[in-house]
């Protein structure tokens, strides 16, 4: 009697015009303690409820339905064998295409406006403080907003590396796995869904100001090419954050063939800038010209006053006699032929006790003009030799017509 008293509380709860609909159907009664049952073959009506439901209802001997009732959809009525006595059971609801929808078009539009920032940052040079979400073979991924960006490994500032001198770059990239960087936006492709970042130019703006011609730094070798080393700058807090080139000339007075006979990675060296361009964000450095030029030596301060006993001090009528160094006779020959040069002759010789170089070289003297007359030094192994030249050239004259010469010369 409670399922026909249920099934009744449930008719009831419809239209006048439903309840005949259903009252309809066939009832079967086989004893007076038997229960009664309903089976419901159709049901024509949409029912809405705030949670779906299923319903089902099953008699002795005879087939079951199953009403669903969803307050998205039509009323449903099917065959469940295996159906139980008023059984009801939750059924879950899809997401509605029209919300996926609209989440994708929000996502689109913040990436589109975070591409657009990206470009603004280029254009404007704007420092982008990102997280650094991950690394490769080639360079870290950094958070820019909604995209995730590239930051070459030769981009990243000296201060990394300077700090673990003797660690791989990939050691050095795991470590830096989830700090925040300092970088400037170099390339912005939307359509290539290309983001490349610098911290070298991030730097640059935060240091460069610091850098002025005539400045001398310690630094710190970081990589040499054929052309020259790239050394890079130690700062007043004791950090490396800027690169600069000492060009193959500027390593040394002696010439120099190859810069990595005399410097190499991770050498200490002490570096003088001598030029800055602001716009290129590029250092031009020397290490020579913290040492005395030798151009500018005279052949007593060449030779030591211990070692004055070895000089031949030869006078101007006997300096003939004095031999010259190989190559040094076609030299003088030549620089006779320049205008402005009328003479040009050994007046004495000396030797030192060390070899300083078995190629010829030559250098002008610091001495001053005595009526037109310059002191030129040339040296090959340990024998040094004075030349005296009489020109209308000042020094820089001098050194042009040298040069010229020397480029005739083979």
């Amino acid at each position: 009697m409670h399922i026909l008293s249920g099934s009744i509380s449930f008719l009831s709860s419809l239209s006048p015009s439903s309840q005949s609909n259903l009252l309809s159907c066939t009832s079967s009664t086989t004893s007076s303690s038997t229960a009664t049952s309903f089976t419901f073959p159709k049901c024509p009506h949409k029912l809405t409820a705030k949670t779906p439901w299923e319903w089902h209802h099953n008699g002795n001997n005879t087939s079951s339905s199953r009403i669903c009732v969803n307050g998205n959809s039509s009323t449903q009525i099917d065959q469940n064998p295996d159906g139980g006595l008023l059984h009801q059971r939750p059924t879950l609801l899809e997401p509605q295409p029209q919300l996926r929808d609209h989440d994708d078009v929000i996502r689109q539009a913040r990436r589109s406006s975070d591409w657009k920032a990206a470009k603004e940052h280029k254009e404007n040079g704007v420092i982008h403080n990102g997280r650094i979400e991950g690394f490769n073979t080639g360079g870290l991924l950094v958070r820019f907003y909604s995209i995730v960006g590239f930051l070459p490994f030769p981009q990243l500032s000296p201060v990394h590396s300077s700090k673990e001198p003797q660690k791989p770059i990939q050691e050095i990239a795991k470590g830096l796995h989830g700090s925040i960087i300092s970088v400037k936006v170099i390339l912005v492709d939307e359509d290539k869904r290309k983001l490349i970042f610098s911290e070298k130019e991030a730097s640059w703006s935060k240091y460069s100001e610091q850098v002025k011609v005539g400045d001398i730094f310690e630094a710190r070798v970081g990589s040499i090419e054929d052309y020259g080393a790239f050394v890079h700058l130690r700062f007043p807090d004791g950090l490396y954050h800027l690169t600069g080139l000492v060009h193959i000339s500027e390593v040394s007075w002696d010439l120099v063939q190859d810069v990595r006979d005399i410097l190499k990675d991770g050498d200490q060296v002490r570096v003088k800038v001598i030029s800055v361009d602001r716009e290129k964000s590029r250092i031009t450095l020397s290490i020579k010209q913290l040492e005395e030029d030798p151009l500018l030596e005279t052949l007593d301060k060449v030779i030591p006053q211990d070692g004055v006993a070895d000089l031949d001090s030869s006078s101007d009528s006997e300096s003939g006699s004095i031999e010259p160094l190989p190559g040094l006779e076609t030299i003088l020959e030549e620089l006779k032929q320049e205008e402005g040069i009328y003479e040009a002759r050994i007046s004495r010789q000396g030797f030192e006790k060390r070899v300083v170089s078995q190629d010829l070289q030559l250098w002008l003297s610091n001495a001053p003009p005595v009526n037109q007359r310059f002191t030129l030094l040339a040296r090959a192994g340990r024998q040094v030799q004075e030349i005296q030249l009489t020109t209308s050239l000042d020094q820089d004259g001098i050194k042009r017509a040298l040069q010229r010469v020397l480029e005739r010369v083979p």
